[in-house]
């Protein structure tokens, strides 16, 4: 099964995390399928940035995300709609 979630990276006592689609099977920093986005909690207020065509993507084919991730996917801002070019 195919999962979205937290990766942590960055140094001691300084959080910094990956979204990231892997194996549910594999380890919590295992090699990863791809990077859907950041988070970073140090920030005030707390830094997310998303791919979300990538992350409907991956959850239209099966991924099931954890709750922290739904829960950033859901208080995220939506994505700014590509404005039309006046010819």
């Amino acid at each position: 099964m195919v999962m979205i979630r937290l990766a942590r990276v960055g140094a001691t006592k300084q959080p910094y995390y990956r979204i990231v689609v892997i194996e549910k099977d594999r380890a919590r920093n295992g090699r990863s399928i791809e990077v859907v986005g950041t988070y970073n909690p140090r920030t005030e207020p707390a830094t997310v940035e998303l791919k979300h065509d990538r992350i409907a993507y991956w959850t239209g084919v099966g991924a099931q995300m954890s709750d922290i991730v739904a829960k950033l996917v859901k208080n995220a801002p939506a994505p700014a709609a590509a404005e039309p070019v006046a010819a």
